[in-house]
């Protein structure tokens, strides 16, 4: 069964790597169903049973998002408050869609992996930082996986740079 890929980014026309993430993902239709979440509803007026029915169709599911302000794009935090509802999600024996999915995140990070630790500017790691989306999709009996991230994207935007990540990413959806 495919991968569900929800791409999250609020100006993928100008955005390096997830844009180009995007592009190569749907290279691969057999494989990858790539949901871009902005382009489907610019104006943030989420069809929720159209969403709930994507996920329903998908055994795994990753969304994908540059990291900023140590947090996802708002637009995820509204899919995830409009979409995950009780008794679709969570809340009844009937409930529990997303019961045994696999999901995960794939994120691109401004900068150097070594900066998200207790002794480094910014104090804590990126597994501590990404906890509640561990625990919310536990919540709804999900199987949240390991997440996939890209650091450095700041000081190295470069083609090369960008396409370095391209094989890690394609075999971290791979082994999900």
């Amino acid at each position: 069964m495919k991968t569900l890929i929800i791409v999250i980014h609020p100006d993928i026309e100008n955005s390096a790597i997830n844009r180009k993430w995007a592009e190569t993902l749907s290279r691969f239709p057999n494989k990858y169903t790539v949901h871009q979440l902005h382009a489907a509803y610019p104006d943030e007026k989420l069809d929720v049973a159209a969403e709930q029915k994507l996920i329903e169709g998908h055994e795994k599911v990753v969304f994908q998002f540059p990291f900023y302000w140590f947090n996802c794009p708002a637009f995820f935090k509204k899919w995830l408050d409009e979409v995950m509802t009780y008794g679709w999600a969570y809340g009844r024996q009937s409930g529990y869609k997303m019961a045994g999915k696999k999901v995960a995140l794939a994120m691109s990070l401004g900068v150097d992996e070594h900066e998200y630790n207790s002794s480094a500017q910014y104090k804590y790691t990126v597994e501590e930082l990404t906890r509640p989306f561990e625990l919310s999709f536990q919540y709804v009996k999900a199987d949240y996986r390991p997440f996939f991230a890209y650091y450095g994207i700041e000081a190295n935007s470069s083609d090369e740079w960008i396409e370095r990540s391209l094989p890690g990413y394609l075999h971290f959806l791979d082994a999900l």
